[in-house]
Formats: structure tokens, C-alpha cells, sequence
């Protein structure tokens, strides 16, 4: 009898622990997602109602040619992705005016952008926002606070999950030079180039954020001048966080977004 009761007991022990593990499977892969899809579509919704209501100050900040250098991300930035290490870039936000400006004009933790891109999907479009914290990047994608704006001579760099929170960057792997990468201010469409296929690296490899991306397989190095550049990153595996995925694109054409859509979203 009592070895009949231990086995019951570690039956329905067994049972729970599953049940369990089910719901925490269905929060994860569902509920989060929802979370994050109706967190994502009220940014995108309050952005176009923001710039629905005026112009928006903008135009390529920093001036110059693409040619010209800009600002540096500091090193020791994380290239997170995916929120597991936000709270070094969580530092670099802290870093901006004592209102919680970043040192690009963009508030901490509100969204200034809208990105497409088309290699994802027709309908894929996600709010960028200021910050690589957590609770950021469950809203949108989030940029590295001390990478350059949106634009602007040096390196804008930009973060998003792989899996959980909507799967903004769940495709990622199947970036490919060519592909066009747009992003909005709402005064300016902004269209960069991917140049290169995912590149794979570990956490530490922080030199993918510099200005000039210098990453530390040289051979994967991107640029050798300095210019106006995109670095987006995300975690590798698609369910881990060992390593990062990196991809890099250059500004190839501007337009007033009173000029309507540019060609890579009309296609």
C-alpha cells in the first residue's frame, strides 16, 4: 500500500509538473506574442497620430556626407538582441540629460521610428525605440543609446528579439545583401542596404556597434571607411542567447515622407 501511494504521488507529481511546463510553453510562444503585438501596433499607432498632428524636425541628422565620420557607440555596449543583457545599454541611456534624454535627442523608452523590412514579410513593419532594456524591447526593437541616430553620420544600431515577444527578428538568418532595410521618422524615409549575409559572434564582440563596425573577425569587417550604417543584432540560437547575429547595411537613398512610400516598400 505504501509503495502504491509513493507511485500515485509521484504520478500526479508528474502530471502538474507538465501541465506546467504546457502553460508555460503556451505564455512563451502565445501570450507573450500578443503582449507584444498589440504593444508594438499602439507605438506604430501613436507615432502616426504624432506626426498626423504637425511636421516632424528632422531631415538626416549630423549634416554631411555619407562619406564623413560621426559619433562612436561606446565600447563595452552588449549586443544583446534579445534583452538578456540590456542592462549595459540600460547604463548608456542613463548616460543622456537628467530628463532621460539620449545623447541622440530620442527619449528613453519611447518609440521615434517605424522599420520595414520587406524580406520579412509585406505586412512586417516594428516601432524602434530608445534603449535595449527588457521591457523596451517586449514594445518594438530597440536602439543603442549611444549609437548614432537615425540617419546620421556613424553607425545606427538597433536591437530586437529572435523568439518570444511578437518574433520581430525571427527570420533574421534569411537576410541577404541587397535587401532593403526602411525606416521612418516621420519626415524622412530613410533606406538602407544589407551588405553582407548574418554574421555570428559571441556577446563580448561589442567592436560590431563602433562607428565603422570593426568586428573581431576581421575578415567579417563590413566597411573600411567611416559612412552612415545600420548594425542590427539579435540572438543565436534561435531559442538561446550564446551568441548574436549581426547585420550590417549602408544609407543608400533618402526621401521626404511627403513624397509618399520609396520603392522598396512599393514593389
Amino acid at each position: 500500500m505504501a509503495l502504491r501511494a509513493v507511485v500515485r504521488s509521484l504520478s500526479e507529481l508528474c502530471i502538474t509538473v507538465g501541465v506546467l511546463i504546457v502553460l508555460f510553453v503556451v505564455y512563451l510562444l502565445y501570450w507573450t506574442g500578443l503582449r507584444a503585438d498589440s504593444a508594438s501596433d499602439d507605438e506604430i499607432a501613436r507615432l502616426h497620430k504624432q506626426w498626423a498632428a504637425g511636421p516632424v524636425d528632422g531631415g538626416a541628422p549630423g549634416g554631411g556626407t555619407p562619406e564623413e565620420t560621426g559619433g562612436s557607440p561606446s565600447r563595452g555596449q552588449d549586443t544583446t538582441g534579445d534583452g538578456q543583457a540590456g542592462g549595459t545599454a540600460e547604463r548608456g541611456a542613463a548616460s543622456g540629460t537628467a530628463r532621460g534624454t539620449a545623447p541622440g535627442g530620442y527619449r528613453s523608452g519611447n518609440s521615434f521610428a517605424v522599420m520595414y523590412i520587406p524580406r520579412f514579410g509585406g505586412g512586417w513593419s516594428k516601432p524602434v525605440l530608445e534603449n535595449t532594456g527588457k521591457q523596451t524591447l517586449r514594445k518594438g526593437l530597440g536602439h543603442y543609446t549611444r549609437s548614432a541616430p537615425l540617419g546620421a553620420k556613424g553607425n545606427f544600431a538597433v536591437a530586437g528579439h529572435r523568439r518570444t515577444y511578437g518574433d520581430p527578428f525571427k527570420d533574421f538568418p534569411r537576410l541577404r545583401p541587397g535587401d532593403p532595410v526602411v525606416v521612418t521618422d516621420g519626415d524622412t524615409w530613410y533606406t538602407y542596404t544589407i551588405v553582407a549575409r548574418p554574421y555570428r559572434t559571441l556577446p563580448s564582440d561589442t567592436g560590431v556597434l563602433d562607428t565603422v563596425p570593426a568586428p573581431v573577425d576581421e575578415a567579417a569587417t563590413p566597411f573600411d571607411r567611416p559612412g552612415r550604417y545600420l548594425t542590427l543584432t539579435t540572438c543565436d540560437p534561435e531559442w538561446g542567447s550564446s551568441h548574436r547575429l549581426i547585420a550590417w547595411g549602408r544609407l543608400d537613398a533618402t526621401q521626404p515622407a511627403s513624397e509618399g512610400k520609396p520603392d522598396a516598400l512599393t514593389r
